[in-house]
């Protein structure tokens, strides 16, 4: 049976407030209703698609007045692209709703006590912010809304951007992207060139054909770029070609690497790169601390805002340099290694083993001699027979993915009883049901959101937390 169709247009509602997932919020006869793209002050009319019993979702139909408060989208693909959906909202306005998303999660939804939230850390940076972009190849590129299918030359049928909402097999044709510096832009631009004037086939996801698959782009503070193009498979005259016009018309790409990836996915966390020219890695610098970045590493994408946000982990460790670390989820072991020189001994977990390759090879490489790092799942290998071995901890750092610490891990935690902890997420909600957990022996002293990625619903957040006193 077919769901029946809404079609509903609400006339001149005021939109109220910023509301969760990157839309905004208003109130129509008692009910919600949740709007893409949507500013507070916005006088609208909207056209309703989704409505459930407690609430509508839609789109505006019709600005009838603008927000005082809405800016000009100062990207082109805004409203089409999925990302940058906060571009309207001035950026203080921004700071506040991601604040106000950590209350929410923490305090509202949570029910946890915790003592005043501090304002968003903002970000020096709000446009090319980022260093690493993945952009997919398509064969059938996005039609926007004032193009006639029809109309569309053969050489522009092609796409080599991002993915457009929820169509896995779609791919918006990016012409200049503000997220990260060039040369981005323009090596991806050339790329796109160069396959159409070679004949080179763009990638049919959901078919499984083609040649050209994705590339990625990653550049560090100092200027140092790494390239990475992925093909379906190996044919050594047109690849070679490729990676040789890139390498001349671009003499700064410092490390370019290739992949033939065969898979029915574009991701390549289980292939191998291979280093084409350059050198095998680049580096990013913290501090007089030196990271290794290779084609698969792990490292936090706003790396200015990184520096401040492992600042923030480190001022709530409160080390006094004689303390047990234990760095879980560690990565490359950027945190570890921060604040290495404040600690007796940092011990890193990560489930990724090339993960903890890098931080190992980082670690000599910077001269650090107090750090260890064990690779595993976390739930496996931190347990009480781990934590007898290696120490009891003073302090726990951990920075989990989005999906939050396991059951098991909190219980370990809580056995080994450190006098602190603090707890980095990138999302607030499974933050504060591990928290839950945790506050069973652990008062939260401190929080403090950090804005990793302006123009987006984001939020990272650092809670502090002490041993309580029983």
């Amino acid at each position: 049976m077919s769901k029946k169709k809404v079609d509903l247009l609400l006339e001149n509602v005021t939109i109220e407030a910023v509301a969760a997932e990157g839309k905004a919020l208003s109130h129509v006869d008692g009910m919600v209703v949740f709007v893409d793209f949507a500013v507070p002050g916005d006088l609208v009319d909207i056209r309703v698609y989704k409505k459930k019993k407690n609430y509508m979702e839609g789109f505006i139909a019709r600005m009838v007045q603008p927000s005082p408060h809405r800016l000009e989208p100062f990207c082109e693909h805004f409203g089409t692209c999925g990302g940058c959906r906060w571009q309207p909202l001035p950026y203080q306005m921004q700071l506040d709703a991601k604040r106000q998303q950590v209350y929410d999660q923490l305090v509202r939804i949570g029910h946890l006590e915790v003592p005043e939230i501090r304002p968003t850390l903002p970000s020096s940076r709000t446009q090319f912010y980022r260093n690493k972009l993945e952009f997919s190849a398509s064969e059938k590129r996005w039609i926007l809304r004032d193009e006639d299918p029809e109309a569309i030359p053969e050489n522009d049928r092609m796409g080599l951007g991002f993915h457009v909402g929820k169509f896995f097999d779609k791919v918006l044709d990016i012409k200049k992207c503000w997220l990260q510096p060039e040369p981005s832009n323009s090596i991806r631009l050339y790329i796109r060139q160069f396959c159409i004037e070679h004949g080179y086939e763009f990638y049919n996801i959901r078919e499984n054909r083609g040649y050209f698959r994705n590339m990625f782009v990653r550049t560090t503070e100092s200027g140092a770029v790494m390239l990475i193009i992925c093909f379906a498979y190996e044919d050594t005259e047109r690849r070679t070609a490729l990676l040789d016009a890139v390498s001349a018309e671009f003499p700064q790409i410092s490390s370019l690497y290739y992949v033939i990836n065969e898979k029915l996915n574009d991701s390549i966390g289980d292939q191998s790169p291979i280093l084409y020219k350059g050198d095998d890695a680049i580096y990013e610098e913290m501090e007089g601390l030196r990271f290794k970045i290779g084609p698969k590493s792990f490292y936090q994408t706003n790396s200015l805002q990184a520096y401040r946000l492992y600042c923030v982990a480190r001022d709530f460790a409160a080390l006094t340099g004689s303390e047990v670390v234990y760095d879980l989820y560690t990565g490359t072991g950027t945190i570890a290694q921060f604040v290495s020189r404040k600690a007796s001994k940092v011990i890193g977990i990560e489930y990724v083993p090339e993960a903890i390759e890098d931080a190992r090879a980082n670690a000599a490489a910077n001269g650090i001699t107090n750090c260890q790092f064990f690779a595993g799942d976390m739930k496996d290998v931190l347990n009480d027979a781990f934590v007898a071995r290696h120490g009891r901890p003073d302090v726990v750092i951990l920075d989990p993915p989005r999906a939050g610490i396991h059951p098991d891990v909190a219980k370990v935690i809580l056995n080994a009883a450190p006098e602190r902890i603090v707890y980095v997420s990138c999302n607030p909600a499974s933050q504060a049901r591990d928290l839950a957990i945790l506050c069973r022996d652990y008062d939260i002293t401190a929080v403090q959101p950090v804005d990793m990625f302006p123009h987006t619903m984001h939020v990272e957040n650092v809670c502090a937390l002490k041993k309580m006193i029983k």
